[in-house]
């Protein structure tokens, strides 16, 4: 009877299918200190182990409702494989999650994140994952574990995706939402510099002709390639929100994180049924890059503010009396903010004037 463990001199291996368990080692090794530099004095143990370790700080939260998201970075990493730089995909992809907690109103505490390659490349790994571990320190969550695959065979082996998945935490009865925003709220924007990372396949079609074009200046006279301009990192807007609440307390009424769906999109969730947000959109800056959009895709401006962020990251509907207050707290946590519009009596819709 033969056995498993019986050798034969010239079998296949999982090498020669395409995956290299070596090089699965040599990444893990290459990004322990990024992931520990993330930890939280609630993480338990570090990455190598079956499961992430978590212990919730219940004295600080005497009702707990965990909060969890899931999302990704989209085609934007087409544009980072032709240009050949992570770095910045991987803060995208902590932005995209835990802006989206905190427009519940939760605190995010951990992170996990899936990496799916063609072939895995150990120093490209450790590049996307410096990203994440960045990301993760600006918003103050930890990295506990995730996943890479190596897909040999399915995928090329230059492709690369990468998902991510967020747990927060927020005391019961004191989440955001549509419910508490009130008639005369005045809605504060957040600036975004650059995409985030929504749009992208509009975005290549209209400006990205091939792998060269991304290597020349983003418009004439640009600072910036193409490739950087589109590369710009995604601002992380999650540590202010939580600034705003600890500030202003019940004047924060709901936030809007603006991704995918755009500006109308977006606004539209924190309405209620009977009210309207108004925004003006010559109170915040809109950056060159979407107005290169539009002028080479011949873009229409409804289906601008349907897809693209425009130059306004996020939006939080706050009591008037606070309104203020949280434009001084978000200039001075570095970004850009303003007084961009108000809630009127309405039937759920986004007007922009």
């Amino acid at each position: 009877m033969s056995r498993l463990l019986d050798e034969y001199s010239d079998g296949m291996t999982y090498a020669g299918a395409g995956v290299s368990i070596e090089a699965g080692d040599e990444a893990v090794e290459r990004i322990k200190a990024v992931v520990a530099s993330t930890s939280r004095r609630e993480v338990l143990g570090g990455i190598g182990g079956f499961g992430g370790l978590f212990a919730l700080d219940t004295s600080k939260y005497v009702s707990p409702v965990l909060v969890a998201s899931a999302d990704g970075v989209g085609t934007k990493l087409e544009v980072a494989r032709q240009v050949g730089r992570y770095d910045s995909v991987g803060i995208d992809l902590v932005a995209m999650l835990v802006d989206d907690l905190a427009c519940v109103g939760a605190e995010p505490l951990f992170l996990l994140d899936y990496v799916a390659v063609g072939r895995l490349d150990p120093s490209r790994l450790e590049e996307l994952v410096g990203g994440i571990a960045e990301g993760c320190r600006q918003a103050g969550t930890a990295l506990l574990g995730g996943e890479t695959a190596e897909h040999a065979d399915v995928m090329k082996p230059d492709d690369l995706d990468v998902a991510g998945f967020v747990v927060g935490v927020v005391e019961r009865g004191h989440e955001l939402g549509p419910e508490r925003v009130r008639d005369g709220d005045v809605l504060v924007g957040f600036g975004s510099p650059g995409l985030r990372s929504n749009g992208y396949s509009l975005a290549r079609r209209v400006l990205v002709s091939n792998a060269a074009s991304l290597a020349e200046p983003a418009w004439e006279g640009a600072a910036l390639s193409l490739g950087d301009e589109l590369l710009v990192p995604s601002v992380i807007y999650a540590p202010t929100v939580t600034t705003l609440r600890a500030e202003l307390g019940a004047g924060v009424h709901a936030v809007a994180h603006v991704t995918g769906g755009g500006i109308v999109g977006n606004v539209a969730r924190i309405l209620p049924r009977t009210l309207d947000a108004v925004i003006d959109m010559s109170s915040f800056e809109t950056p060159r890059i979407f107005f290169e959009i539009q002028r080479r895709g011949r873009v229409s401006a409804g289906e601008m503010v349907r897809v693209f962020n425009c130059g306004l990251g996020m939006v939080v509907a706050l009591d008037p009396r606070a309104a203020e207050a949280a434009v001084s707290l978000a200039t001075a946590k570095g970004l850009g903010a303003s007084i961009v519009g108000d809630v009127r009596a309405g039937s759920g819709t986004v007007v922009l004037t």
